[in-house]
């Protein structure tokens, strides 16, 4: 395995420098931010990787990896099917049960920083506003400061369509955290939000700080976007940023700088982040150079290609690296 992320403290320091003056140390101001160089980035996992560490609960994994922070998924019914601790099982779903996922990550000495829907807004609007009104009641109470939501188009094919309709559904998703410190992150993937032109839209059409970007860094290079054009797009998005999925792809030399077909051998080249094309030094520059200081969340889609006793070993490494560089 190569480590073509092995942070080098030279170079780390030449790009942040590079990018602090580029993007600027206000960057954020105009959504009401201001940098915070103090608050220290919580390094992250998806609870659906914490799965593959052979750990008896997934605070146990989250140590065993070295990670405090987790995403947490929470399906439509407010369960929590991606943690449980033997026959345990998590939810949102009651003020009892809350409270039980409160004591125990507290107990642990671990955060949940933020929460993962798989939202479906344009099959049921009213249903889903209410399931997310009732994350935002759990968030309050558990200190998750990002909700990351789903903007796909399942039944409105139609993309102008689409976006006036998420535009309208957002708009009530912001009133829901009104006064709070809990923002949205749009999930970039699939062939709507990986489109830069719609997000350019929907956020205008919103007009509100309390929505921004759950950052893929894979997914945009998934979608086609060329390497060198990524660091672009993760500057010019960076001031909405607040919450993030790291994850990388070692696409061939050939591929690297050309627009591909979407998901062109995604399964083949997926990767973890020290193996891949994406420089993380750079991604971590850019976001502080904007005043990011949430969670940097590991979300390896490779794993399923390494034997199962190397899993954890990969997911700490990558841990390892993203706390070296931030």
């Amino acid at each position: 395995m190569s480590d073509r992320n092995d942070p080098n403290r030279r170079d780390f320091i030449h790009t942040s420098c590079a990018c602090l003056a580029g993007a600027g140390l206000l960057a954020k101001s105009s959504l009401g931010w201001s940098a915070n160089t103090e608050k220290k980035p919580v390094i992250a996992c998806r609870d659906a990787n914490l799965g593959e560490v052979k750990a008896a609960s997934p605070w146990e994994a989250m140590k065993a990896i070295g990670v405090e922070g987790v995403e947490v998924y929470v399906d439509f019914d407010r369960s929590c099917p991606g943690i449980s601790k033997g026959t345990k099982k998590y939810s949102i779903g009651s003020a009892e049960s809350i409270a039980d996922l409160r004591n125990d990550i507290t107990e642990q000495g671990v955060q949940i920083t933020s929460f993962c829907l798989g939202n479906h807004f344009d099959e049921r609007p009213e249903e889903e506003v209410a399931f997310v009104s009732d994350v935002v009641l759990a968030a309050k109470q558990l200190n998750a400061k990002a909700i990351r939501i789903d903007v796909v188009p399942r039944r409105l094919k139609d993309r102008a369509n689409f976006l006036r309709f998420s535009t309208s559904i957002c708009r009530q998703l912001v009133d829901l955290v009104k006064g709070t410190e809990i923002r949205f992150g749009i999930e970039n993937h699939g062939d709507t939000t990986n489109d830069p032109e719609f997000l350019d839209k929907l956020f205008d059409g919103v007009g509100s700080d309390a929505l921004g970007l759950t950052l893929d860094t894979g997914n945009f290079y998934w979608f086609g976007h060329p390497l060198d054009e990524l660091y672009k797009i993760y500057e010019k998005y960076a001031p909405r940023v607040y919450h993030t999925h790291c994850k990388s792809i070692n696409y061939p030399e050939d591929k690297q700088n050309i627009r591909r077909e979407i998901g062109w051998e995604y399964g083949k080249y997926c990767c973890p982040i020290y193996e891949g094309d994406i420089d993380f030094k750079k991604v971590v520059a850019i976001l502080r150079a904007a005043g990011y200081s949430e969670d940097y969340c590991i979300e390896n889609e490779s794993l399923e290609r390494f034997p199962q006793e190397e899993r954890g070993a990969i997911l700490k490494k990558e841990a390892e690296l993203l706390r070296s560089l931030v």
